[in-house]
């Protein structure tokens, strides 16, 4: 069974916002008043959304901040899992812990 990529949060707000309403890069960046290499690092997977940069995007585009920090964190914590998953299998579950924290558990 293939895995379905992990989306960086760039590609998802060149895809499904800068692309459909015809907005470049330069024209978000001046409008959310940051420099546009951030935009353009954002957009190609180099940089992090930051809350400064979430709250921006968030007042600009009529979501919320916590969309494009879920969309961030979502993303870091799979890359994470993906880089270290046997060491993280290799950690054994302290025993009183095991039976009452089933719904916290890693996949």
């Amino acid at each position: 069974m293939s895995r379905i990529k992990n989306i960086h949060p760039g590609e998802v707000l060149n895809e499904e916002f800068l692309k459909p309403l015809g907005i470049t890069p330069y024209a978000l960046a001046k409008e959310i008043k940051v420099d546009q290499t951030r935009i353009s690092e954002i957009i190609r997977g180099k940089r992090r959304i930051s809350p400064d940069t979430a709250i921006r995007l968030g007042k600009y585009f009529k979501t919320s901040p916590q969309l494009w920090l879920g969309l961030q964190n979502d993303f870091d914590l799979e890359e994470e899992i993906l880089k270290k998953r046997k060491e993280f299998m290799d950690i054994k579950p302290q025993r009183s812990a095991q039976n009452r924290a089933k719904k916290y558990s890693m996949h």
